[in-house]
């Protein structure tokens, strides 16, 4: 008797670790929502700008590790283009990190919080995925990191505030052009990662 091939939609899964990636993802929201919950946090929105840096964050590191292609010469022979399965790939767990991350702020969190959580979970996914293509799947979540904690940590300084091009992952969450910004990392990171893939590991 012969065994059932696996679909491949299960083979890409298990090749990209994506049932621990959706784990990951799950623990990064109920951390959140633990946290938004806490009285001082839900009756002050403020004090959820760490939560809208951080949980984003974390969500994208394992977004990012998660485009690491284990047989990338394998990848490269098959027949059928691979750019459809990795923008699925991408968008897919970018989609439920945003609702997840946006369910976990309850109450009213128009300034601080569902908003903002959607936006931040998009513009760093797009930064760690230009990370991926340019420096690799398993460090990709580093250079997002320090830009986001660097931001996070100057934005004390008021000359910053007005700054939103740079300070987007700070902003409110109606704020326009904060969302153009990140919008347009989260484009142009997936439109790479689609088109390239990740960088493979050096030897």
């Amino acid at each position: 008797m012969n065994a059932t091939a696996p679909h491949p939609f299960v083979l890409y899964a298990r090749s990209r670790a994506l049932p621990m990636t959706v784990a990951a993802l799950a623990a990064t929201a109920l951390f959140t929502l633990w946290a938004a919950t806490r009285p001082d946090t839900y009756m002050d929105p403020y004090r959820r700008v760490p939560l809208l840096a951080l949980a984003p964050l974390f969500a994208s590191a394992a977004i990012g590790v998660s485009t690491h292609e284990y047989a990338r010469e394998l990848d490269r022979t098959a027949v059928r283009r691979w750019w459809p399965p990795r923008l699925a790939h991408l968008l897919a767990l970018t989609a439920l990190a945003a609702a997840l991350l946006a369910l976990a702020l309850p109450g009213n969190v128009q300034e601080f919080g569902a908003a903002a959580m959607v936006r931040n979970t998009l513009g760093a996914t797009g930064l760690t995925a230009v990370a991926a293509v340019l420096i690799g799947a398993r460090l990709s979540w580093l250079p997002t990191m320090l830009y986001i904690g660097a931001v996070y940590l100057s934005y004390s300084n008021p000359r910053l505030h007005g700054a939103t091009m740079l300070t987007w992952s700070m902003q409110p969450g109606p704020q326009r052009g904060a969302w153009a910004v990140a919008l347009a990392a989260f484009v142009v990171g997936a439109a790479l990662y689609a088109r390239m893939g990740a960088r493979g590991d050096r030897s």
